[in-house]
């Protein structure tokens, strides 16, 4: 299934009040209608590309109810693609709408120990400026800023 991507109740790409209602299934991508598939894989595709048409077509998404913390079969959010491809439009705009900043992938990892990894220092200050926890992630930020000599992170992070 790589590349696709799982949908449960809590990421559906529908509005989310309801997609609770109707109970949004668990999914797999073989099992989305193509429509739907199209439209997430275009979500998606939005947090890696980055810039301002992508940030305004996906700031219309979310106000139409799509849940920020939208998360593909890795456990990768659009705020951990964003993060990690260095979008800081797509990024502002998921921060406006909410969404988690620490939420973890399936192999534990943070968006801030992404953006340290891809040395995104732009993406880095907004993460953190949002509330991006430095200690959460395994490796932590904390852990990722020490093993790419980044000891100006380090400091930051400990004081």
């Amino acid at each position: 299934m790589a590349g696709g991507v799982l949908i449960d109740a809590d990421s559906c790409p529908l509005h989310r009040p309801a997609a609770r209602r109707v109970g949004c299934p668990s999914m797999t991508e073989s099992q989305l209608p193509d429509d739907v598939q199209e439209l997430v894989n275009r979500l998606f595709g939005y947090a890696r590309q980055g810039g301002e048409e992508a940030a305004q077509a996906l700031d219309a998404y979310l106000q139409n109810g799509l849940d920020p913390n939208l998360s593909n079969q890795d456990g990768n959010s659009l705020v951990m693609l964003a993060a990690y491809a260095g979008n800081a439009d797509v990024l502002e705009v998921l921060i406006k709408h909410r969404a988690n900043v620490n939420k973890l992938n399936n192999r534990q990892q943070s968006p801030l120990a992404g953006a340290i990894f891809k040395k995104e220092d732009e993406i880095i200050d907004r993460l953190l400026a949002a509330g991006a926890d430095p200690t959460w992630g395994t490796p932590n930020a904390i852990d990722t800023a020490r093993m790419f000599g980044r000891e100006d992170l380090v400091a930051r992070f400990e004081s």
